[in-house]
């Protein structure tokens, strides 16, 4: 796959991951919650494999041809996200003020994370709009694998950028209560945003 190809997609992509989000406030949400943002920004990497890999399998095509099962993927993924906003909402995310309070697991981190973006419709929809457009039938490698390449190189960015917000988030944050509190609320009200939107959009578009 040619040094241009990866460059252009990863340009693209970039701009997709620096716009703020579902997988933004997530991260900010970790980051609140002390040593966190790994198995969050993990969990929401995983997702974004899982949504990779559908699509390089060729399932995605499939899902998208299928009205029913595309419309059960958007009203699953946008009543999970709802529910995600308005605890958030009800119940901010604070920072860790007492050491000896004992934070929610990394596994329940890491779950809600796969969950966030591998229920996200538009994470699906992004890749499966965006991912075969930079693949080259004639390559040496596969349409899968190349798929498959571009997807990671997608991920990098992720990674870095969701890192540097969980972390950013905490830093900034942890001496700032009630700046804490409203971020969180912010947070939550963009993911109901998002997700009534996604809803709207299934049943009047």
């Amino acid at each position: 796959m040619p040094i241009s190809v990866l460059a252009a997609f990863w340009a693209v992509s970039f701009l997709f991951v620096i716009t703020p989000g579902v997988d933004w406030a997530y991260a900010i949400s970790a980051g609140m919650q002390g040593r966190r943002v790994l198995a969050a920004v993990g969990g929401m990497l995983c997702g974004h494999l899982i949504a990779i890999l559908v699509v390089a399998a060729g399932v995605g095509g499939v899902v998208a041809r299928n009205p029913l099962a595309l419309a059960a993927l958007t009203i699953v993924g946008s009543l999970y996200l709802l529910w995600l906003g308005v605890n958030m909402v009800r119940n901010p995310a604070m920072p860790q003020a007492d050491p000896t309070e004992a934070p929610a697991p990394w596994s329940r981190w890491a779950i809600k994370g796969i969950c966030v973006s591998g229920l996200n419709p538009k994470v699906f929809l992004l890749f499966l709009a965006l991912l075969p457009q930079f693949t080259t039938p004639l390559a040496a490698l596969s349409v899968p694998v190349q798929i498959i390449s571009l997807g990671l190189v997608h991920m990098a960015s992720c990674a870095v950028i969701y890192l540097l917000v969980g972390f950013g988030a905490q830093v900034v944050l942890r001496s700032r209560p009630s700046a804490a509190r409203w971020v969180s609320r912010v947070s939550g009200a963009a993911m109901m945003f998002i997700a009534v939107g996604l809803l709207a959009e299934r049943m009047w578009g």
